[in-house]
């Protein structure tokens, strides 16, 4: 991100792989998160010592150009909220039983990534896709070999919005 922002860069755009927390967003889904939790390990940060960046937050200022560019082939469903929580591991059951009310999908990253957007003045865009339900919420343990299936057959899309999302932004 330092890096980003000594090149004179503005804008970040972010793409995660996220984990369900509701049965409407199923694997496959692409995703747009306008708001973060992330309770779970202390932010992030480039200043040890002060406060700086002003509020957190997610600008997705190129978010609307992004989902009218990339319709109707894709879909974005924008106003989530992410749930960081500290990896590398899936989150158990009891785990996602509290937080799959405190937002829409689970991650490991995008809060501190945003966070530090936020402090070096970068306006940070989240855009992702479902890889899987979080433990549980289908009734059933996650399954690590269906999970690497579904990002697997999912790549094939992954790309192909990549390359739609670079012609958008050129």
């Amino acid at each position: 991100m330092a890096a980003l922002a000594r090149l004179g860069f503005e804008d970040v755009v972010s793409f995660n792989s996220v984990g369900s927390l509701q049965p409407r967003l199923g694997p496959g889904t692409f995703v747009s998160c306008s708001d973060y939790v992330g309770l779970q390990q202390g932010p992030a940060t480039y200043f040890d010592d002060e406060l700086k960046g002003g509020a957190p937050g997610i600008a997705n200022n190129l978010v609307p150009r992004i989902v009218a560019a990339l319709a109707p082939e894709f879909a974005i469903a924008t106003g989530q909220t992410y749930v960081q929580m500290r990896g590398p591991r899936f989150e158990t059951k009891a785990e996602i039983r509290i937080i799959r009310h405190w937002g829409d999908v689970v991650g490991m990253t995008l809060a501190h990534e945003a966070d530090l957007c936020t402090e070096l003045g970068l306006r940070y865009n989240s855009l992702g896709i479902v890889d899987n339900y979080a433990n549980g919420l289908e009734g059933e343990a996650i399954d690590f070999v269906r999970f690497k299936e579904h990002v697997k057959g999912n790549q094939e899309r992954v790309n192909r919005f990549i390359a739609r999302l670079l012609e958008t932004l050129s």
